[in-house]
C-alpha cells in the first residue's frame, strides 16, 4: 500500500501553535481522504519551528467503485416529477431506469447509479489546496505582492514550499501536483536555516527523515525535548548541580530549535540575593533559559515549583523556607546551532542580557524592601488597593480585602486550629503586594512576594505563609494549603470571587471560563476535602452575597446562592469521578440542599463500598424489585397499608424481613445521625438475606386484599430503609 508524505515549510511558526497545528493538519487531511472513499492504516504528525509534516501510511491507491440505488416517483406520476427524477439521477431517458413493485405503494422507478472510484493522487491533489487555504491558524498573515489581492493566501508566516509525495515506501514516490497561493508542490525541502540551508530532494518519508537528520533537523519534537533534558541534566551533573525542572519551558524551547545544543552560562553572584522564583522567571521569560541549583540528595517539596516551594508540613504547623541558598548563578541555554567556538559567543551574549534583566529585578526587589521595612510598612500598598480594579461591577481589591475580613470571621469556627487574629491579619495583607514593583513586573509571583515581604518585617510565619498560599490550589496538580490560617484566607479569596461573579451572572458557559471560576470551585473543593473540613456552604455563600449587597447596593445580584451551590455539586461530581466514584452513586447521595462537601464525599465513598460488595449488589437488586412492584401498584391505585400489621404476616420470610427492618432501620438511622456512613451502609447490607428470602418465598399480589396491602407495606419499608442513606432509585444496575 502506498504512503503519503506532506510537508508545509514556512518561516518561523510560534512555538505555542506548532503542536496543535500539526494535529489540525492530520485531522483535516485524513478526514478529507476518508470522506473521498480512501482508507489508511495510520497517520503521524511532526512539527518543527519551520515545518508541519504529515506521514500517512497504508493509503489505498484508489477509492472503491460505488453502486447505489436512487428511488424515483411512481410510474403513474406526472411527467414533471419523472423529468426531475431523470435530471437528479443523471439519466437521459426513462428507459434507463428500472421499475420495482411495492405491494402497498405500487410500481415506482429506480435508478442504478454507478460511481467509479478515483485515483488517490487525484483526490489528494483536489483536497489539499482547500485544506491549506482554510487552515485554522489563531493568527495568520498575507505577504508579498499578492497580499493586496482579495482572496490571497493567509498563513501563520510566509509559506515557502510544499512537499507532497505519494507512493510505495520502498520506491521513489511521485509528486502530487497542486498549487496554493503561488506555491507549487514538489519533492524538495530545506535543512537547518544556518547549518544546511540548501535544497534537498527526497523520495519518501524514510529518505526525508534521514536527509533532514544529516541537514541538522531533528524532526521528532519529543526527541528534541528528550535531547534537551538529557544534555541539560548531564551538563548540570558534571558541575555538581541539578536542573530545576520546568516542563512548560522545555515544551517551549523544543519548539524554538531544530537542532538543540545545550550550553552553560553564568550570571553575577550578587543577584542571588533576589528571590529564587524571580531569578527563574527573569531568566525564563527574557532568555528562555533554565536555572540550576546545588545538588541535594533529598530536595523535599521544592520539586513542586522547581525553585522555592516549602518543604512538607505536618500537624498544621506553618513553615516557610526560602530556596535561595539552593539556587546557583549558573544557567542553561538552548542554542539552535553548533557554533565553531563551542558556543562561547552565544553564552556571552545571553549572559549579558540575563545580567541586565536581573539588574532590573534587583532594583525592584530593593525598592520594595526599602518600602516594607520603613515605618509605613505595607500601609501605602494597602491604601492603593482602593485604586486597583478587580472588576468593574465587583469593585476594587481594597473592597475585596474588606470583604475578606468578614468572610474569614465566618469561616474560622469551621477550621480547626485557625487563629482568628492571625487569619484576619493575613486576609488584610493578602493583596498588598499587587502594588509592589516586583509583582508589577512579574505578576506570576503575586502572593509569593507578599509572603516574602511579610517575613522581612517579622510578621508571624503563619501570616506570611497564608499570604503566599492564598492563591492555591491553582489546578488539579497544585499543592493544597494545610495550615489553618492559609486555608481560611485561600477559601475567603475563592469564595469571594465565586459569589461575586455568580451574582452578576458572569458564569462559565460551555468551553468559555474567562475568570477561571471552574478552577476556583475545584480549589474550594480540594481545600475542604483534603483538609477534612466541614463547612456549611450555603450560609457562607449567602453571607458573602450580603457583603456584596452592603458594599454595592441592596439591588446587587441575586437573592440567594442555590445556583452556585448546584455548580459546586457539578464540579464535585467531576472531582469524585476522577477519584473512581461512580457518577450515579454521587447523584444518589446529593440533594439540592446538600452543602457539606465532606459529608457528601463520605456518603458517596461508603455507598461505593456497599455497592461493590456482593451483599450490596443483591440488596440493590432487591430494592429495584420492590420499587418496581410498588410503582406499578401505586399507578393502578392498589391499596397499600399505612403500616405493617404483625397479625397479617403469614410466612417465616415475612416475619424475618419485618424483624430485620425494625432493627436495621433504627441502627442505620442512628449511624447516619452520628455521621458514621460506613456503619450505616453495613447495617443496610444486612437486609440482603431477608429481602432475598422474601422474594423467593412470598407472593406479593395475592387475592386477599388485606394481605396484599400488608405485603406492599413491607416493600415500602424496604424502600424507606434505603432512603435513610441514599436515593437508591438513582443507582444504575
Amino acid at each position: 500500500m502506498p504512503d503519503l508524505l506532506l510537508e508545509l515549510f514556512s518561516e518561523e511558526i510560534p512555538a505555542r501553535m506548532q503542536k496543535k497545528a500539526a494535529g489540525d493538519l492530520r485531522s483535516a487531511v485524513t478526514n478529507a481522504l476518508v470522506d473521498a472513499g480512501l482508507t489508511y492504516e495510520g497517520a503521524t504528525e511532526y512539527w518543527t519551528p519551520r515545518r508541519l509534516v504529515l506521514d500517512v501510511r497504508g493509503l489505498t491507491p484508489r477509492s472503491a467503485d460505488i453502486s447505489e440505488e436512487k428511488k424515483g416517483p411512481r410510474t403513474d406520476a406526472p411527467q414533471q416529477a419523472i423529468d426531475g427524477f431523470l435530471r437528479g439521477a443523471g439519466l437521459s431517458s426513462i428507459e434507463d431506469a428500472q421499475i420495482k413493485s411495492d405491494p402497498k405503494k405500487g410500481d415506482f422507478y429506480i435508478a442504478l447509479i454507478e460511481k467509479l472510484g478515483r485515483d488517490a493522487g487525484e483526490i489528494i491533489s483536489e483536497v489539499m489546496p482547500g485544506i491549506i487555504r482554510n487552515f485554522p491558524w489563531p493568527k495568520s498573515m498575507r505577504w508579498g505582492v499578492a497580499s493586496t489581492d482579495a482572496g490571497s493566501l493567509k498563513w501563520v508566516r510566509p509559506l515557502q514550499s510544499i512537499l507532497c509525495l505519494f507512493g510505495p515506501e520502498t520506491e521513489e514516490a511521485e509528486v502530487i501536483p497542486f498549487e496554493v497561493g503561488g506555491v507549487q508542490s514538489g519533492d524538495t525541502t530545506r535543512g537547518h536555516r544556518f547549518m544546511a540551508p540548501d535544497e534537498l530532494t527526497v523520495k519518501h518519508f524514510d529518505d526525508y527523515a534521514a536527509k533532514l537528520e544529516k541537514a541538522f533537523v531533528m524532526l521528532d519534537a519529543e526527541r528534541r525535548k528528550e535531547t534537551i533534558k538529557t544534555e541539560a541534566e548531564n551538563l548540570a551533573f558534571a558541575q555538581g548541580l541539578e536542573l530545576v525542572d520546568d516542563p512548560g519551558l522545555l515544551d517551549e524551547v523544543s519548539g524554538l530549535v531544530e537542532w538543540p545544543t545545550v550550553l552553560m552560562g553564568e550570571f553575577e553572584k550578587d543577584f542571588l540575593d533576589i528571590p529564587a522564583e524571580v531569578i527563574r522567571l527573569t531568566i525564563k521569560d527574557n532568555q528562555k533559559c533554565f536555572v540550576l541549583r546545588e545538588a541535594s540528595p533529598a530536595r523535599g517539596a521544592e520539586e513542586a515549583t522547581g525553585a522555592d516551594a516549602p518543604p512538607p508540613r505536618s500537624g498544621g504547623e506553618a513553615t516557610r523556607v526560602s530556596a535561595n541558598n539552593l539556587l546557583t548563578n549558573m544557567f542553561l541555554l538552548v542554542s539552535n546551532i553548533v557554533a565553531s567556538d563551542s558556543g562561547k559567543e552565544v553564552v556571552r551574549g545571553n549572559a549579558k542580557v540575563v545580567n541586565a534583566r536581573l539588574a532590573d529585578a534587583k532594583f525592584f526587589w530593593e525598592s520594595d524592601l526599602q518600602q516594607v521595612t520603613s515605618k509605613e510598612g505595607f500601609d501605602p500598598w494597602i491604601e492603593k488597593l482602593d485604586h486597583v480594579t478587580f472588576h468593574a461591577k465587583l469593585g476594587t481589591q481594597g473592597e475585596r480585602v474588606k470583604r475578606f475580613d468578614a468572610r474569614v470571621v465566618d469561616l474560622i469556627p469551621f477550621l480547626n486550629g485557625a487563629d482568628a487574629e492571625r487569619s484576619r491579619r493575613a486576609a488584610f495583607l493578602a493583596k498588598a503586594d499587587l502594588n509592589s514593583a516586583m509583582v508589577y513586573e512579574f505578576p506570576e509571583v503575586q502572593g509569593q512576594m507578599g509572603g516574602t515581604y511579610a517575613e522581612k518585617i517579622n510578621e508571624d510565619v503563619s501570616i506570611a505563609l497564608a499570604i503566599e498560599e492564598h492563591y492555591k490550589p491553582q489546578g488539579p496538580s497544585d499543592d493544597v494549603p494545610s495550615d489553618p490560617v492559609s486555608v481560611a484566607v485561600a477559601l475567603a479569596d475563592k469564595l469571594d470571587t465565586l459569589v461575586g461573579f455568580w451574582a452578576i451572572d458572569e458564569k462559565p458557559t460551555g468551553s468559555k471560563d474567562p475568570y477561571a471560576l471552574r478552577r476556583a470551585v475545584l480549589g474550594v473543593i480540594r481545600l475542604v476535602l483534603e483538609n477534612n473540613t466541614r463547612i456549611p456552604l450555603l450560609p457562607i455563600l449567602n453571607s458573602g452575597l450580603q457583603l456584596f449587597r452592603n458594599q454595592r447596593g441592596q439591588e446587587f445580584g441575586l437573592d440567594n446562592m442555590e445556583d452556585l451551590l448546584s455548580f459546586f455539586h457539578d464540579r464535585l461530581k467531576v472531582y469524585l469521578r476522577d477519584k473512581g466514584i461512580r457518577h450515579d452513586l454521587i447523584d444518589a447521595v446529593i440533594t439540592p440542599e446538600s452543602d457539606d462537601l465532606l459529608m457528601i464525599t463520605r456518603k458517596a465513598e461508603a455507598l461505593q463500598k456497599l455497592i461493590d460488595s456482593e451483599d450490596g449488589t443483591n440488596l440493590l437488586a432487591g430494592y429495584k424489585r420492590a420499587a418496581n412492584i410498588l410503582a406499578a401498584e401505586e399507578k393502578k391505585g392498589t391499596a397499600i397499608a399505612a403500616m405493617v400489621s404483625h397479625e397479617l404476616l403469614e410466612s417465616d420470610s415475612e416475619l424475618e424481613l419485618d424483624k430485620a427492618l425494625n432493627q436495621i432501620v433504627d441502627n442505620a438511622a442512628q449511624a447516619v445521625e452520628k455521621e458514621e456512613y460506613s456503619s450505616a451502609m453495613s447495617e443496610l447490607a444486612k437486609l440482603r438475606e431477608p429481602v432475598d428470602s422474601f422474594f423467593e418465598n412470598v407472593l406479593v399480589n395475592v387475592e386477599d386484599e388485606k394481605v396484599r396491602a400488608n405485603r406492599l407495606a413491607l416493600l415500602s419499608r424496604i424502600r424507606a430503609a434505603t432512603e435513610t442513606v441514599a436515593d437508591f432509585s438513582k443507582i444504575s444496575g
